[in-house]
């Protein structure tokens, strides 16, 4: 299928598809005689999962350093990510988001309670 009808199918645009094969992220696709993209069901998978990953708040940056596994989670089922056991905690690209995301919610939680304090006259 050619870069719009893959764009469509993966829920984003052409440009996007273009910017993620820029960025490491996807494969650079077979090409017709004339130059054209041409682009498979497994293409469309990947991209959905960047888009997937990207909207649970990894960056392109983090999901450049993996993009050599990324086929791994187009997989039925998908190999489980992260941390080796049930209770150990994730490393990797993973284990550093959910730590910049646990420090970002720490930030705001203080700032929420210094605006609630400031609030009721403290």
């Amino acid at each position: 299928m050619r870069i719009g009808e893959a764009a469509a199918a993966a829920g984003t645009t052409p440009r996007a598809l273009r910017f993620y094969e820029q960025r490491g992220l996807l494969p650079p696709p077979a090409r017709t005689a004339s130059g054209l993209r041409e682009y498979g069901p497994g293409e469309v998978a990947r991209v959905r999962v960047i888009r997937e990953l990207l909207a649970l708040g990894l960056t392109v940056a983090d999901l450049a350093v993996c993009a050599d596994r990324l086929h791994l989670l187009t997989e039925d089922p998908p190999p489980r990510c992260g941390a080796a056991g049930p209770d150990a905690a994730p490393s990797g690209v993973v284990g550093r988001r959910l730590a910049a995301l646990d420090a970002e919610i720490a930030r705001l939680t203080e700032l929420r309670d210094s605006l609630a304090r400031r609030a009721a006259g403290e």
